[in-house]
């Protein structure tokens, strides 16, 4: 879920943008357990939320703007009927292309009186080379995003060769970048990732042998109890049917590169990824910066939600009590309700609340998961010293964020990252006296309750700073998957679904 909650405010953390879900299940309401998976991933993006359903002979797309409760109901529901299905949640790493009906997933490809329907996790790099491809074909696309370019190529190529499998191997052999995909033809479902493994996508089977569920987190898998098998390999393409499971691989695996922020930031702590516990995953850091990066204390905080395991491991490792010092409203969402002048200065209060009874007289180490532009961390550290902390000792489990990622997180800009445009020295201004250490690849500030500090009375690994003001980075949307359309959205065509009658293709 995003941290931007105010108008042209940026998130101070990376964005992820979307998780998937798949299921075949012929007898099972495959639309409510979709539904289901959709709400266990819904942490990975909350612009749009669509399901798409076969049923041996027809495909039934329906998706809309907001949250997936905002985008079903119980009536939506029972209209998607089948035995076949995938699901998206979006988060948008293209601005201009994110608030569009046309933009929610899934996409749709027609392949000559058939439907396929594609939901995408990742974000493609030669968007724009794949984009003059489907011109050139004539394809007309209505988003031009890159899952919808990817589902339109997936239905060329399937066409010219009259099998999915081959129109997806297809596909993968020339699109470049991060992709966890799951597509849904009228009798069959399929699931494939990126040869470098970059996004996640797991594999699990319901009880008593009633199906196959796919996700992008084994949350997923958990919330319709699906037992977890494995995971999609990088490369892979994956058929589920009458005929059972089948795999292929599809293109041949390249140098593992799974994405780091998964286990720091992205996924749910009650997830695997690649077989790692997330949460153990960010305990264990905890338990690494406590070693690397020790202070003097009286309680470790965890900033709410990833940042409370790595809290957990450094109570551990540190022996300093873990206290629930910082309590987070859980109804504060992305919303677009234009905030006064006062109102934006309170910024990081909208979502975290400091317990001073907790708090107040107390040295305070603080752990969080990331710094990307700095806004949050000022405003959460200013907070802290308003509730009467003594001390506020903030470490950051992650090294520092300096370049940007194109393949599925929402940086696609150095502009965007303070550490990429600052020095260490002016990162720590803004706080009064702040001591500034790095541990190897990972940092922590300290901040001062003394009126000043001198250099030559502080180690040689640390240096006394003044700082002035953070201010968050001008955003920048040059990433060449970016998109825009700005189309007029009317309100029928959300509620109306895409149907038609369509043949069974072979696989």
């Amino acid at each position: 879920m995003s941290d931007a909650i105010v108008p042209g405010e940026l998130p101070d953390h990376l964005e992820e943008e979307c998780g998937v879900f798949g299921i075949f299940a012929p007898g099972e309401d495959v639309a409510r357990m979709t539904c289901f998976g959709l709400q266990a991933l819904q942490h990975r993006g909350q612009e749009s939320a669509g399901i798409a359903v076969g049923d041996g002979e027809s495909m039934i797309v329906s998706k809309d703007l907001g949250l997936v409760t905002q985008a079903f109901n119980e009536s939506s529901l029972a209209a998607l009927t089948g035995y076949v299905s995938i699901g998206h949640v979006r988060y948008s790493t293209s601005s201009c292309s994110g608030d569009t009906w046309e933009a929610a997933q899934p996409h749709i490809s027609a392949i000559d009186d058939m439907l396929i329907a594609l939901a995408h996790n990742g974000t493609l790099v030669n968007t724009n080379d794949l984009r003059v491809k489907t011109v050139e074909e004539g394809i007309q696309l209505r988003a031009g995003t890159d899952s919808e370019i990817a589902a339109k190529l997936i239905g060329l190529y399937t066409q010219q060769t009259s099998h999915i499998r081959s129109g997806i191997k297809r596909a993968m052999e020339i699109i470049e970048g991060a992709y966890a995909m799951v597509l849904a033809s009228p009798t069959a479902l399929y699931a494939f990732r990126d040869p470098n493994g970059i996004r996640p996508l797991c594999i699990g089977t319901l009880p008593n042998n009633r199906g196959w569920v796919v996700s992008s987190e084994t949350c997923g898998l958990d919330i319709v109890g699906a037992t977890y098998l494995r995971d999609v390999e990088p490369g892979e393409v994956i058929k589920f049917s009458f005929s059972g499971m089948e795999s292929e691989q599809a293109i041949e695996p390249r140098r593992r590169a799974s994405c780091i922020f998964e286990y720091v930031y992205f996924a749910r702590p009650d997830s695997n990824i690649d077989g790692q516990s997330v949460y153990q995953a960010r305990r264990n850091l905890g338990r690494i910066i406590a070693r690397e990066a020790p202070a003097d204390a009286d309680l470790v905080l965890g900033v709410p939600d990833s940042g409370l395991p790595a809290a957990l491991g450094y109570a551990e490792e540190s022996g300093i009590p873990y206290s629930d010092g910082i309590m987070k409203n859980r109804y504060v969402g992305r919303t677009f309700i234009q905030p006064t002048q006062a109102m934006r200065q309170l910024g990081v209060r909208l979502k975290l609340n400091p317990l001073s009874s907790v708090l107040s007289g107390k040295r305070l180490i603080v752990i969080d998961d990331s710094v990307v532009r700095g806004n949050t961390s000022r405003q959460l550290v200013q907070m802290l010293r308003d509730a009467g902390a003594a001390e506020v000792h903030l470490r950051i489990v992650s090294p520092e964020v300096t370049w940007p990622c194109f393949y599925g997180i929402d940086t696609d800009s150095r502009e965007q990252l303070i550490a990429a445009n600052m020095t260490v020295p002016e990162m720590s201004s803004g706080w009064a006296p702040i001591r500034w250490r790095s541990s190897r690849s990972r940092a922590f500030m300290r901040l001062s309750p003394t009126a000043a500090t001198t250099a030559s009375a502080t180690p040689a690994s640390r240096a006394t700073m003044r700082f002035p003001s953070l201010r968050p980075c001008r955003r920048s949307r040059s990433s060449p998957s970016a998109s825009c359309s700005r189309s007029r959205i009317r309100r029928a065509s959300r509620a109306t679904p895409s149907c038609r009658r369509q043949r069974a293709f072979p696989a």
